[in-house]
């Protein structure tokens, strides 16, 4: 039997930005500079042990750094991510639908710790909601799937086009749409549609823009919106128009809702200029006066080893 070939993304060790020459000119409190110098060494501890493990299996890996990962990834059996969730992330904008990842929560956040600083700062650490392991458990869980014992979980992703030309990178939790400048207002229209056929009104919207999470990103930032937590194996869309102005009594039951898996949602947008940020900042695409825009779930889904609590 061929050995199994394994990419191994890790989060870099510099996203701290921490200066250990003299930590109290970078904060006023230097509990605050022990707690990320801490976070740091747990993560480095972190990606030491999962490469210490994998040298014990019979495999082939190599490790990269996330932002070295330009082109995408191709010819290995599995990918694994140390970071948190945005790694995991990060990881599937480079993916298929033929390549499973497992991500290890490097730096999982500690509830005594979170309650001691509390009243200092947060001491929130990573949630890791997509990730099925930590140092404690990567052993296990890596050796159930190459034994075959655990069977990636398929979770749905987001097609867009903009003007009937589909963009490069499928978001895994979310998009979001709307002006550069937060202050501004977004002007756009949307109405749902199956098969190009309308199932809505057209919807003329002044808002902060507009957000559409898969059931993954449900948890997310379309939670904190004001949004709800889907099933994670759902193929539907969530969507929620942001700090909509004076919607209209015949629409305001449409300024949050579900794009279901056979529909698609068509957009056009209306201010100069915009953004469509996927997954997070660091990845968006330009949008003008006029752009049609096309929302649906029919991207390749992405093969992920979820924690058990979600994929029983």
């Amino acid at each position: 039997m061929a050995r199994r070939k394994l990419l191994l993304l890790l989060k870099p060790f510099d996203v701290y930005q921490v200066t250990q020459s003299n930590p109290v000119s970078c904060f006023t409190n230097p509990r605050v500079f022990h707690y990320l110098d801490n976070r740091c060494k747990v993560h480095k501890e972190a990606i030491n042990f999962c490469q210490k493990i994998l040298q014990q299996k019979s495999v082939d890996w190599q490790p990269i750094f996330r932002n070295n990962l330009l082109q995408p990834i191709r010819n290995v059996d599995l990918v694994v991510t140390v970071g948190g969730d945005g790694t995991l992330l990060q990881a599937s904008h480079f993916m298929d639908d033929s390549i499973p990842v497992l991500g290890v929560n490097s730096d999982p956040t500690k509830a005594e710790e979170v309650e001691e600083f509390s009243n200092e700062f947060d001491a929130t650490r990573s949630t890791g909601y997509l990730c099925a392991a930590t140092v404690k458990n990567f052993e296990q869980v890596l050796d159930s799937f190459l034994e075959g014992q655990s069977t990636p979980s398929k979770l749905s992703r987001i097609l867009v086009s903009v003007n009937s030309k589909v963009l490069s990178t499928y978001a895994l939790n979310d998009i979001l749409i709307a002006h550069p400048c937060p202050a501004t207002v977004s002007r756009f229209s949307f109405k749902i549609k199956r098969d190009d056929q309308t199932c809505s009104p057209l919807v003329n919207c002044r808002s902060s823009g507009l957000r559409v999470s898969t059931a993954a990103g449900s948890t997310a930032a379309m939670l904190s919106a004001g949004g709800f937590v889907m099933p994670i194996l759902s193929c539907d869309l969530q969507y929620l128009v942001r700090e909509p102005i004076l919607p209209g009594a015949a629409i305001s039951g449409l300024m949050q809702g579900l794009i279901k898996s056979d529909q698609s949602m068509d957009a056009t947008w209306f201010c100069k200029e915009g953004l469509i940020y996927v997954d997070g900042s660091h990845v968006f695409y330009t949008i003008r006066n006029g752009d049609t825009i096309e929302i649906s779930s029919k991207a390749p889904v992405l093969q992920v080893v979820l924690p058990p609590h979600l994929s029983s």
